[in-house]
């Protein structure tokens, strides 16, 4: 093999796998962005490609605990998504970990990189937040 077609190929894989880094989904980590809005924590990002994909999981964990999946996010047409965490107040961390799970038709599972939030929600709000639960 000449060395021209061995540094094509060694390209063409390498942007071949780049573009399926997650699974039925690309997104670039620069598009997933959580924040703190002072009551809720929003996470937000924009699939550049979606082939294969069933759905998304946002899962969240605090720094001593582990991820929990707290919803469910079904494939949109213009590949741009929004959720909003109302749950975090309960919890008294400050630091929450978000990501997404990437689930795809066929059962296989990626995820993107941890994104950190800095989440102070003030004993008032908290307990507010608490009692309206208690009338849903």
């Amino acid at each position: 093999m000449r060395k021209s077609h061995f540094i094509f190929l060694t390209v063409f894989t390498l942007l071949l796998n780049s573009a399926n880094i997650f699974g039925g989904s690309r997104i670039s980590q620069e598009g997933v962005q959580a924040r703190s809005d002072g009551t809720n924590v929003i996470i937000s990002w924009r699939a550049d490609e979606e082939v294969n994909l069933d759905h998304y999981v946002i899962q969240r964990r605090t720094l001593s605990g582990d991820f929990t999946d707290i919803a469910e996010i079904l494939p949109r047409a213009d590949r741009t998504y929004e959720y909003i965490d109302e749950s975090a107040y309960k919890s008294s961390d400050k630091i929450y970990v978000y990501r997404i799970k990437i689930v795809d038709k066929d059962g296989t599972i990626t995820n993107t990189s941890d994104i950190w939030v800095y989440h102070s929600v003030s004993n008032v709000k908290r307990t507010w937040g608490s009692i309206k639960a208690l009338f849903r």
